[in-house]
């Protein structure tokens, strides 16, 4: 006997949510990539006869690869024509403005700015003579009309409709013959003939295949809005990502005001680039200054901080690392980090402890990237174990100086990319010293800086801090000290005592 309001013949299967692997029992790992409590129950009528499907691209005739698709550029090679959002620093994400037909989907925590900035960026392209339609499956059309005059985004040429049914949201879109498309969002769309509800793992694949198709055919540029898991993930199986041309994830604390947009996935551009924004009242604000954006607040005089040279992309930021160390109350001292990987923070404290005199044993270990950056690149090895070599010893980093340098396991520094764009950055900004790995010695030069080439980390160290602070004897002395001893001295490589 059918189950109450399930059609007949109907049977229950379970989906994975992270692959979108399907099973005809519960399971609590899947099976096919190996996640844990992924497992959804989904009714699924009898399946009937496929129809044959349709072709993405407006044709099934197969043609050369040199007559495929694009014109061609003066050097012979296929230039696709780009669509500027008027956002500088959206543009820059996406590899230079929208590809027609392309599909981006946007990804980020509640309230962090999502539907503002594609709100706003469908304003500016209708302000170019470009029309948009802006499909909401969250709010009214009366909230959305409220939140553009609020950005000062009300534009006639921007069409705006609540729906949900995806066969409908396909005949608005014919309707009104788009050049941008936003969804708002993806998990909220249905199609009717599955049975499934909204935001299930098969509404959301076949919806936003639906959506594809249209993009592919009609070359509109489509925006997909996801939301996230509590691990950060878009929500919905995991091929939705590879189904997508790009994939950006906007990152940032809620309560504060700085946003970084960053691309996880792009088939038109580089996924090193970022974009960084600021929450205003009046929206989504690019920065003009990104540096000083991350330095602005930096104290001075204070332990556990050091600046470092970081390179997004083609973009040189400067930007600042902290870090706490203090006596464990615990029997297993505690390494907490934000902005930075916590694996790798635990393998470069095993490299400071044995490749230095500083031990780190008995002591909790708290690092820190000032502005809410995330910084993957390893070129920040050198700037972190400096911050935290700071702070165990008491000893202040000199302000003008700025550091980058990958650490190997041995202790060497390595060679980084881009150290002519980092010092440059460090030049405009006022810094007046920059510690380098000496295989990069040769690109510090030419430029007004005090360049210090270290070959190892307890050279760069010793050129920051001191040889004199890094002793054992220093820092048995710091621990007296910190256990209720004199106040310590603090003493600035070549500047006079100032005490804590």
């Amino acid at each position: 006997m059918a189950r109450v309001g399930m059609k007949a013949g109907s049977k229950s299967i379970f989906v994975c949510s992270a692959c979108g692997g399907e099973r005809p029992k519960w399971f609590g790992r899947c099976p096919d990539c190996g996640a844990w409590n992924t497992a959804s129950e989904e009714r699924r009528a009898p399946a009937a006869r496929p129809a044959a499907p349709a072709a993405i691209g407006g044709g099934a005739t197969p043609v050369p690869l040199t007559a495929a698709g694009g014109e061609r550029s003066a050097g012979g090679d296929a230039t696709e024509p780009r669509l500027a959002t008027g956002i500088g620093e959206l543009d820059r994400v996406l590899g230079g403005g929208l590809v027609p037909g392309a599909v981006i989907l946007v990804g980020g925590d509640p309230g962090i700015g999502k539907s503002t900035l594609l709100l706003q960026a469908a304003a500016r392209m209708a302000r170019a003579g470009r029309r948009g339609l802006y499909v909401t499956g969250e709010e009214s059309e009366r909230q959305i009309r409220l939140r553009a005059e609020r950005l000062g985004a009300v534009e006639a040429q921007v069409l705006v409709v609540a729906e949900t049914e995806i066969a409908r949201v396909r005949e608005h879109i014919a309707q009104v013959d788009p050049e941008i498309v936003v969804a708002d969002s993806v998990q909220t769309l249905y199609a009717a003939e599955l049975p499934s509800a909204p935001g299930t793992v098969s509404q959301v694949r076949h919806c936003a295949f639906e959506l594809i198709r249209v993009a592919k055919e009609s070359g509109r540029a489509v925006f997909l809005v996801g939301h996230v898991t509590k691990e950060g993930d878009v929500a919905g199986p995991r091929v939705l990502e590879h189904m997508v041309d790009a994939v950006l994830y906007l990152e940032g604390e809620r309560y504060q005001e700085l946003r970084v947009l960053r691309a996880q996935k792009n088939r038109f551009g580089a996924t090193t680039e970022i974009g960084l924004f600021e929450m205003v009242e009046a929206g989504m604000q690019e920065v003009a200054d990104p540096s000083g954006a991350f330095l602005a607040g930096r104290a001075s005089g204070v332990p556990g901080t050091a600046v470092l040279a970081s390179l997004e992309g083609n973009r040189a930021l400067l930007v600042e690392v902290q870090a706490l160390v203090a006596r464990t109350v615990y029997d297993a001292p505690e390494r907490q980090s934000t902005g930075i990987d916590r694996r790798r923070l635990a393998v470069l404290l095993a490299v400071l402890e044995r490749r230095t005199e500083v031990t780190l044993g008995k002591r909790d270990v708290f690092v820190s990237v000032a502005g809410g950056l995330h910084l993957e690149e390893t070129a920040s090895d050198l700037a972190l174990l400096l911050a935290i070599a700071s702070a165990r010893t008491g000893t202040v980093v000199p302000a003008d100086l700025v550091v980058m340098g990958e650490v190997g396991l041995g202790g060497e520094l390595r060679r980084v990319r881009g150290v002519a764009r980092r010092l440059g950055e460090a030049v405009r900004l006022g810094f007046a010293r920059a510690i380098l790995p000496a295989a990069n010695a040769a690109d510090g030069r030419g430029f007004a800086l005090d360049i210090i080439a270290a070959h190892d980390l307890q050279g760069a160290l010793a050129s920051a801090l001191g040889p004199e602070v890094l002793t054992r004897a220093a820092l048995r002395e710091q621990g007296r000290r910190e256990r209720g001893g004199p106040a310590p001295v603090l003493r600035a490589p070549g500047g006079a005592p100032t005490p804590r």
